[in-house]
């Protein structure tokens, strides 16, 4: 109708439409002084989720199947079990020593490692498709290791197992830390010229967040480390000295779209009441 003004949405509509743009826990409410109960037990179970998702066991086959026609080699770190790998970061980042021996040493131009890390869960999901994604996009010409399935290991256990094969460079994609919005993300880390105990994190190029269609699609991954990679081997560097400006190049990110927030026609909120002294 004509000269009446639209309702003010309500609180539940303005945090709603927040909602559809992140996965972050906001405007939940409260019952008295605490959670909602619907929220609490979303909450509970999303902690529940990520404690599976650190304890549950890595299994390689899962990862081989889905890469018919792919060799693949399995491995272990140091530690011998999990509970070691999480009280022992040193030795989820050091191979055994009889599976070191049986790596097929050649001059190959990447390794690709498959690490449980903190999530088998988002290994399971989301590696082999990274994989069939990332050496589609590959020239003919780039010679790939077999594919490592290592079990109990952590990112910098890639420099070992590269330097064991020959291989001039590294993409070790690793289990991320479970969070209480995600437990299967997945990450990626490619190293040029890798030295077990020399390398460094500021030596590495990472993408994380890889779980479609929530996080990075694989299509997106690919695209990212085949041009990081190419470069790589043009610089022979990796890291924080091989800048990641490949955005526009390889047209891979565009800004995000604006929020459609419902918009409010409330005035400002009332300035609270000036407290008073009590005098005696």
């Amino acid at each position: 109708m004509d000269g009446v003004a639209p309702p003010e949405p309500s609180d539940a509509a303005l945090w709603a439409g927040l909602r559809r743009h992140t996965q972050a826990r906001i405007g939940l409410g409260r019952a008295g002084s605490a959670l909602p109960t619907r929220h609490r037990l979303e909450l509970q179970a999303a902690h529940a989720a990520a404690r599976d998702a650190v304890h549950s066991p890595f299994d390689p086959d899962v990862v081989a199947s889905a890469l018919p026609g792919v060799p693949t080699v399995r491995v272990r770190s140091a530690a011998p079990d999990r509970l070691t790998y999480l009280q022992r970061p040193d030795l989820g980042r050091r191979l055994d020593d009889v599976d070191r021996a049986h790596l097929p040493r050649d001059d190959w131009d990447i390794a690709f490692v498959v690490a449980d890390g903190l999530s088998s869960r988002a290994v399971h999901d989301h590696a082999a498709p990274v994989i069939r994604a990332t050496t589609a996009r590959l020239p003919a010409d780039w010679r790939i290791a077999p594919v490592v399935l290592a079990e109990q290991a952590r990112v910098a256990l890639g420099d070992d197992v590269a330097h064991a094969l020959g291989a001039a460079m590294v993409v070790v994609l690793v289990g991320e830390r479970p969070g209480m919005s995600a437990a299967d993300s997945l990450g990626a880390y490619l190293t040029y010229a890798p030295k077990p105990g020399t390398t460094t994190d500021a030596d590495r190029n990472c993408l994380s967040n890889i779980r479609p269609p929530l996080g990075l699609s694989y299509d997106t991954t690919a695209a990212k480390l085949t041009s990081l990679m190419t470069r790589a081997r043009e610089l022979g560097r990796t890291g924080v000295s091989l800048k990641d400006d490949l955005d526009d190049e390889v047209g891979l990110f565009s800004p995000p779209p604006p929020l459609s927030v419902p918009v409010t026609t409330r005035g400002p909120a009332p300035e609270p009441p000036l407290l008073k002294r009590r005098r005696g």
